[in-house]
This record gives C-alpha cells, sequence and structure tokens, in this order.
C-alpha cells in the first residue's frame, strides 16, 4: 500500500540513476519495522520543470510517503529516517532533499489492480 513520490528538479535525472534511487528507497523503506509485504510498496519519481528557490544550489528532492493509518510515530520515524538517509548517500551534491509522511485514511481509501 505505500506509496512512495519522489518529486525532484528535472536536470538531476541527467546527473544521477533515478531508476537506482528508486530501487534504494524501497530498500530502505523494507528495512524498517514498518512495513512487511514488499510487493505493496510503490516507487513513482515526478520531475518539476519548472520550480523556484532563492538559494544558492536550488536543486531539491521532496519525498512524500503515503501510508495507511496505524503506524506509530517511531515507526514513521523510522521510515523518514531510512529514506532520508539512503536519498543523502546517492544524491550527494542536491541542494535541499526533505522526506514527509501523509497518512491516507482507509475508510475513504479505494483501488482496484489487476
Amino acid at each position: 500500500m505505500p506509496h512512495i513520490i519522489i518529486e525532484y528538479s528535472a536536470p538531476l535525472a541527467a546527473q544521477y540513476d533515478l531508476s537506482a534511487l528508486c530501487e534504494e528507497l524501497f530498500e530502505a523503506a523494507m528495512s524498517t519495522s514498518a512495513f512487511d509485504t514488499p510487493q505493496d510498496i510503490k516507487v513513482r519519481m515526478l520531475p518539476a520543470s519548472h520550480w523556484f528557490q532563492q538559494v544558492e544550489n536550488p536543486s531539491f528532492v521532496h519525498i512524500t510517503v503515503r501510508l495507511l493509518v496505524g503506524r506509530t510515530l517511531a515507526q514513521k520515524q523510522e521510515v523518514t529516517s531510512s529514506i532520508l538517509q539512503a536519498a543523502f548517500q546517492r544524491l550527494t551534491d542536491v541542494g535541499s532533499i526533505s522526506v514527509d509522511i501523509k497518512e491516507i485514511v482507509r475508510e475513504t481509501y479505494v483501488k482496484r489492480a489487476i
């Protein structure tokens, strides 16, 4: 069920192996106590072709982890910490890397899978 959504400044695609990053973030999530079914984790990347930050290095990666409610605060902190560490190890020259968790309400979440 968890969705790991990576928004990034588009020029990073020429600098880094983003497919490998997807796999590494998947592994980082699986290394935590929050998930036990690997086939449920989905990782996807969304490039931002336009953005603005008034900083020296405006490149960015923002990772949102969407998951069903029910994890403890400690589990959520473990997930964000593990994912940030994995991203930081690969994306050494990125100006800003952030991770956030958004909870999905089970009663309003619907899904169709084939």
